[in-house]
């Protein structure tokens, strides 16, 4: 059975496994842990047969007009079951109200988050690929000279 929950709290490294499908430098578990901790929102999919962490989808915001939507991933064993759309789902309802909640996603996915009366739209990004498991030392506590 999939269960939700709405904090990183009680989530061990050694629960996120297998994240970053496709990563040439992913974050470590550690650093995963970060993420999920430094983020205004989350929910995280949890597998209560295995204790594992399925999936989750994290959120940044300012609680007045917006939130950005950085992450939404789901292990590939556990994909086609409707576990990403619930966690947007829920993602969502947590972000109720805001003026607009944007993400980037690839071309491709935009028909998935339609579903949900998002849209799509032009943006713009930078990517630090050196930074992509994290800032150096992140997995210390923080970025180091």
């Amino acid at each position: 059975m999939i269960t939700y929950r709405h904090s990183s709290q009680d989530i061990t490294p050694d629960q996120l496994r297998g994240f970053f499908e496709g990563w040439p430098n992913p974050p470590t578990p550690e650093t995963h842990l970060r993420l999920l901790e430094g983020s205004d929102e989350v929910v995280i999919a949890i597998d209560e047969d295995t204790g594992a962490v399925v999936g989750f989808i994290t959120a940044i915001t300012d609680r007045v007009l917006s939130a950005y939507i950085p992450f939404l991933e789901v292990l590939p064993e556990y994909r086609g079951r409707g576990i990403g759309s619930e966690l947007v789902r829920r993602m969502l309802d947590r972000l109720d109200g805001l003026y607009m909640v944007d993400l980037l996603c690839d071309k491709q996915l935009i028909a998935f988050y339609e579903r949900f009366g998002m849209r799509g739209a032009t943006g713009a990004m930078l990517r630090n690929y050196k930074y992509q498991a994290g800032p150096r030392g992140s997995d210390r506590g923080g970025a180091t000279g």
